[in-house]
Parts: C-alpha cells; structure tokens; sequence
C-alpha cells in the first residue's frame, strides 16, 4: 500500500500488518464449494433445525452498539501495552473478516438451502464481529481497509474437512479465550483497560454458536471422524493450540495489565476447548501429560528465536529463521507422536455453553 491513511480512520499500517502472512497469522481460505453443496444434514434434522432457529431470532442484533464510553484514550496506556493491544485487535480483526469472506463465498457459490441459510447468518456475525473491531481501531487511526484486504490478502485452498475441523477449533477456541478474558474482568474491573472487553460474553457466545453448527455438519458426515482422518483431526488440534501459545506469550503486557499469566490462561483455554471438543472429535489431546507443556514452552521458545532472526535480517537472519523452523517442525513432530485420548461421542452433539 502507498498511501498513507486511506480514508477516515484506516491507515496503511494496519492494513499492511493485516496482509502480512507468517506462521501464526490469520490466514484467508477458499475451498471445494461443490462439496459443501452436496451436503445433506438430515441425519441430525432436529439438532439442525433448532440451530437454525436461533439464527433466526438474531439475539445480538442490536449487541454491537457502541456507548459513549467506548472511546478510549489508547496513548494514555504504557507504549508496550498499546503495541500489544493495538497487534491483538489487528489480528482479531483479520481473523473474524477471514471467516466473513470465507462464509459469504459459500454462500454464493452453493445452491443447497440449508448450507446457504447457514452461511448467510455466520457471515452476518462475522461481519458485525469485524466491523466491531475495527471502528475500535479507527478510533486510534489504526483501521484495517478490509475491502482492500479482501482483494490482497492471498488465500489458502483447503480441502472442506480441513475447513470443518480448523473453523470448529477456530471458532470453539475463540469462545473459550473471550469468555476467559470476560470471567476475569467481570471478577476484576480494575483491569479492564478498554471498553471493548465488555462485549466479550455475547459476543464469544455467536463464535461458540457457529462451532456448534460446524459439529453437526461433521456429525452429519460421521467418515470425517473415522480412520486416518483422527490424525488430520490430531494433527489440527496441535496447530491450533501452538499457534495460540507462541502467538500469547508475544504478548506479555496486555496479559499482565488483564491480570492475567499467559501461560495460565492457555492452560485454561485448552481445558475449555477439550471439554467442549468432547462433543464432535473422537481424540483428545493429553493435556494433563507434563511433556505436553515442555513441547510448547520450547515451540514458544523457538518462535521467539525466529522473531528476533526476521528482524535481524539479511542473509544471516534469514539462515537462523531457516534454522528456527526445522527446530519448530521437529518439535511439533514429536507432540504429534505423543499418544493422544480416546474419546466416545456422545449420542447428542450440543453442549451448552457453561463456563
């Protein structure tokens, strides 16, 4: 981007951090829309059709106003604080805009009723979600232009199983951060040092809503939990949860002005997410297993490691950056062999969203 600022609000720096793609930023997917045209879900119709009604009723309609107090003095925060902060709402925005545009083209490119009505409704979330985010950015001067980043950002082809297991987590993890985040400042006020935070608990419960959604479609495609694909499920479960640790544990000041120790909090994130993943996904990661957290202190070890190489740069930091991947692979190749838990579905896939 040339520009400086785009229009009222945006700045090209935003933007061009929203583009930027590494290991642990969100990314933009496209995927096989005939597949999801074909899909038929009335082997769980009842489940479904409540699902559809709640849609329907649109209970967050008017949630996503802004108060008067919603503008805060973001230069009044610690200048380490308000980098942190400013980097968590720039890849939030990124991450809610990426499902909006992923769900709005599956939605255009099917014909099936009941995966286009979905569709329409978790892009209209998405949508609120992001445009939330951003005015909260523009009050800084620090918008993202998401119609540029729709036309820029490049998109990841992903096969629909992995989109259905990725989105589920990304969807399910979501919910189980934000209602983390909530419970601790509705416990300690004090340390709500942006409006923002108190549209957390409605909000994670549509990102909780969309995972259920997700759930009956694999229920209703029981192959997608059978055989090989275990280990893609193993495998994306990983990924979500490393890409979560690394990405926290950059983020120290905005954890410790929340009260929080990143490292806890993930803790409690997995928990969350395990139990609720018990509904759909027949492994579980052993989480309880001290090793598990040995592999992910040293992948988050080694992020740290490439972050410095990348701004070293040139040849040399391009040669440890190279260095800190293979690191990175191996380690996350010795936590895929870690024995995983079995896991018995149970006869009904929703689970009220009790934490």
């Amino acid at each position: 981007m040339n520009t400086a600022v785009i229009n009222a609000g945006v700045s090209a720096e935003s933007t061009e951090k929203a583009l930027t793609e590494n290991i642990i930023s969100p990314r933009f997917y496209t995927t096989d829309f005939d597949a999801f045209d074909k899909i038929d879900v009335n082997s769980v119709r009842e489940e479904w059709d409540l699902m559809m009604e709640e849609y329907r009723r649109d209970e967050n309609a008017g949630h996503f106003e802004r108060s008067e107090e919603f503008k805060a003095d973001i230069e009044s925060l610690p200048p380490d604080l308000r980098k942190e902060f400013l980097d968590f709402l720039v890849s939030s925005v990124t991450s809610e805009f990426s499902g909006c545009v992923l769900y709005s083209d599956i939605k255009k490119n099917v014909n099936n009723p009941d995966i286009k009505e979905l569709m329409g409704y978790m892009a209209r979330d998405e949508s609120r979600h992001a445009g939330f985010i951003n005015h909260a950015l523009k009050d800084f001067g620090m918008g993202v232009d998401l119609g540029f980043l729709k036309k820029s950002k490049k998109y990841t082809f992903f096969k629909p199983k992995y989109i259905y297991y990725s989105l589920y987590l990304s969807e399910k993890i979501g919910y189980a951060r934000y209602i983390s985040i909530f419970r601790q400042l509705e416990k300690h006020p004090e340390y709500r040092f942006h409006p923002i935070f108190l549209w957390f608990e409605r909000w994670c419960n549509d990102e909780y809503r969309h995972g259920e959604t997700i759930a009956l479609m694999m229920r209703a495609q029981p192959n997608l939990l059978e055989g090989y694909n275990k280990l893609w499920i193993k495998f994306f479960l990983l990924a979500v949860f490393s890409t979560m640790y690394v990405r926290d544990h950059t983020r120290p000041a905005m954890h410790a002005a929340m009260g929080l120790d990143p490292t806890e909090y993930d803790k409690q994130v997995f928990h969350i997410t395990t139990e609720i993943s018990k509904q759909i996904f027949p492994v579980k990661l052993d989480i309880e297993n001290p090793e598990f957290y040995k592999h992910m202190d040293r992948l988050r070890d080694i992020g740290a490691a490439a972050e410095r190489a990348r701004q070293q740069g040139g040849v040399i930091g391009t040669l440890k950056r190279g260095a800190c991947y293979a690191q990175g692979l191996s380690r996350f190749a010795r936590l895929m062999f870690m024995p995983s838990v079995r896991n018995e579905l149970p006869e009904k896939v929703r689970v009220a969203p009790a934490w």
